[in-house]
C-alpha cells in the first residue's frame, strides 16, 4: 500500500482550459488525473450529436489531452480516470487506441465502463414496474417518453474500482458521479471496505471539492482581488493517505489560491441538505468537514461522517420540452430605456396579432435589470442610461410559429421607436428546449458493464 496518492483534477466541465489537464500531468508528480465532463445538459448535446454520427457522442477533446499524456502514462505511471466516454465510451475508446497506435506507444490498458444509458431498454424497465418519476412532479417518464433524448443512470464508484483492480491505464465511463471519479482511486490504493461509509463520505468529498476544477484554487472565488495570478491558476490536487485524511493543494509555481476560504466555497457548491448529501457509493455529512490551513496552498482536511448509501440510483433523463427563440436590439440614448420597453411590447402585440401564442415570454434591460429578477426595477430605475439592450426571448410549442415571430424582429429598426444603433447575429431561428427529469431506479434494475482494452 502506498503512503499517499495525488489525485489531480484536470477539468471542471466539458469546455474547461485545453492545458490544464496537461499541466497537471507534465507539472509535476501525480499517480492519477481525474476529468469531469458530463453536466446534466450534455447528455442530450453528446446524444444529439451520436445521432448525427455514429462515431460521436463523447467528449473528443479528451482524446487531445491523451495524445499529449501518452508518454507519462505510459512511463511514470499516470492513471487517468474521465467520464468523457458520455453516451458513446467505445467511440472514445476507439479514438484513443487510433492515437495511441499513431504515437507508437503499446501496452497500455483501457477499460470501458458502461450500462449506464437506458434509454434502448427503457420500455423494458416499465414494463417490468419501474415508472420512473419525475422526482419533482411525480409524474411517470411514460408521459414525455417520445421528447426523450437521454436516459442515464449516475453510477458510482465501484465499476471504476474494478476496472483499476483490471489494470486499467486509463477508465473511460458514461454517466457516473463526479465524486465517483476521485474516490475509486482512493478505494483502490488504500484497500477500502464499501460498507465504511466514513471513508466512503471522505472520498465523496474530496472529489466534490475537486469536481469543479480551478474553482477550488481561487477561480470565481468571492475574495478574487486576492487571487495572484489567475492567468496561470493551477488545478487542484488531493492528496489522500489510507486513514481518511487528505489535503487539498497544487503544483507549486502555478497560480491561484488553495486556502480554508476557496475549499468552504466549494463545499458549499450545488448541494442541497449539507448532512445529507446523497450518493450512489454513501450519504455524505458535510457538516462533519474540518479544514485547517497547513502552509501555502496546503488545507488539510478531516473529520468525515458518512452514512449507507439508498437502494436507488438516480437517473438523469432530458427531453424536448418546445421550442426557445431570443434576439436582441441595442437602444441609444436619449430615452433608451423608453424606446427599449416600448420595442418589446409592440413585438409582443405584433405576434398576438398573427396568432401567435407562447407559452413563455420574457422581455429583458440589458444594462439595466438582466442580473436582477425584479421586474420592476425598469420603472423604479429613473437614471438616464445611454444604451439599453433590449433581449426578447419566446418559448413555445410550434417551431414554425417562432420562426415566423423571429421575422418581426430585424423590421422593429425602421417601423419601431428611433435610435436602434446594433442588431447582431441576423435573423433569429427557433432551437429545442432541453428539459431536465431525474427519477430514481432500484440499484438491483441495471449493471455497469467493464470492458478492458489493450494497446
Amino acid at each position: 500500500m502506498k503512503e499517499f496518492i495525488k489525485i489531480a483534477s484536470g477539468q471542471g466541465f466539458w469546455g474547461d482550459l485545453p492545458s490544464a489537464p496537461v499541466n497537471q500531468v507534465k507539472n509535476g508528480e501525480i499517480d492519477y488525473l481525474v476529468m469531469d465532463y458530463l453536466a446534466e445538459v450534455t447528455m442530450s448535446i453528446m446524444q444529439k450529436q451520436r445521432m448525427r454520427n455514429e462515431n460521436f457522442g463523447y467528449a473528443r477533446d479528451f482524446v487531445e489531452v491523451i495524445r499529449d499524456t501518452l508518454q507519462e502514462i505510459k512511463h511514470n505511471g499516470v492513471k487517468v480516470i474521465s467520464n468523457a466516454g458520455g453516451v458513446n465510451p467505445k467511440a472514445c475508446k476507439d479514438a484513443i487506441l487510433q492515437v495511441a497506435k499513431e504515437a507508437g506507444v503499446t501496452g497500455i490498458k483501457i477499460a470501458v465502463v458502461d450500462g449506464d444509458d437506458i434509454l434502448p431498454n427503457l420500455d423494458e424497465l416499465i414494463e417490468e414496474g419501474h415508472p420512473l418519476k419525475n422526482m419533482e412532479s411525480g409524474d411517470p417518464i411514460n408521459s414525455v417518453k417520445d421528447q426523450l433524448l437521454s436516459a442515464n443512470i449516475y453510477f458510482g464508484c465501484r465499476p471504476i474500482v474494478e476496472a483499476l483492480k483490471e489494470g486499467a491505464d486509463i477508465v473511460i465511463t458514461g454517466r457516473v458521479t463526479d465524486t465517483g471519479l476521485t474516490l475509486a482511486p482512493m478505494v483502490y490504493e488504500f484497500d477500502w471496505d464499501f460498507d465504511d461509509y466514513d471513508l466512503m463520505a471522505t472520498g465523496t468529498i474530496a472529489g466534490h471539492i475537486i469536481e469543479c476544477g480551478g474553482q477550488v484554487s481561487g477561480g470565481n472565488f468571492t475574495d478574487w482581488e486576492s487571487v495572484d495570478d489567475l492567468t496561470n491558476i493551477g488545478f487542484p490536487i488531493i492528496e489522500a493517505y489510507p486513514d481518511g485524511t487528505f489535503y487539498v493543494t497544487k503544483h507549486e509555481g502555478t497560480g491561484g489560491l488553495i486556502s480554508e476560504m476557496t475549499v468552504k466555497e466549494q463545499l458549499l457548491y450545488e448541494i442541497g441538505n449539507p448532512a445529507e448529501y446523497i450518493t450512489p457509493d454513501c450519504i455524505a455529512d458535510f457538516t462533519t468537514v474540518q479544514l485547517e490551513q497547513e502552509g501555502k496552498d496546503r488545507v488539510k482536511v478531516t473529520g468525515i461522517k458518512g452514512y449507507s448509501d439508498t437502494p436507488t440510483y438516480k437517473i438523469s433523463a432530458s427531453y424536448i420540452d418546445g421550442y426557445k427563440l431570443s434576439s436582441t436590439l441595442v437602444y441609444c440614448w436619449p430615452d433608451a430605456l423608453k424606446k427599449a420597453k416600448v420595442g418589446g411590447e409592440i413585438l409582443l402585440k405584433r405576434a398576438e396579432n398573427l396568432g401567435i401564442h407562447f407559452r413563455d415570454s420574457n422581455i429583458e434591460y440589458i444594462g439595466l435589470n438582466a442580473c436582477n429578477e425584479d421586474s420592476n426595477i425598469a420603472d423604479n430605475n429613473q437614471k438616464e442610461l445611454n444604451e439599453v439592450q433590449l433581449r426578447i426571448s419566446v418559448h413555445g410549442d410550434v417551431k414554425e410559429d417562432l420562426d415566423r415571430f423571429g421575422k418581426e424582429i430585424a423590421p422593429l429598426i425602421l417601423t419601431g421607436p428611433s435610435g436602434v444603433t446594433g442588431f447582431a447575429g441576423g435573423r433569429p431561428k427557433a432551437s429545442e428546449v432541453v428539459a431536465y427529469w431525474p427519477a430514481l431506479l432500484d440499484k438491483k434494475a441495471a449493471m455497469p458493464k467493464i470492458t478492458l482494452y489493450q494497446v
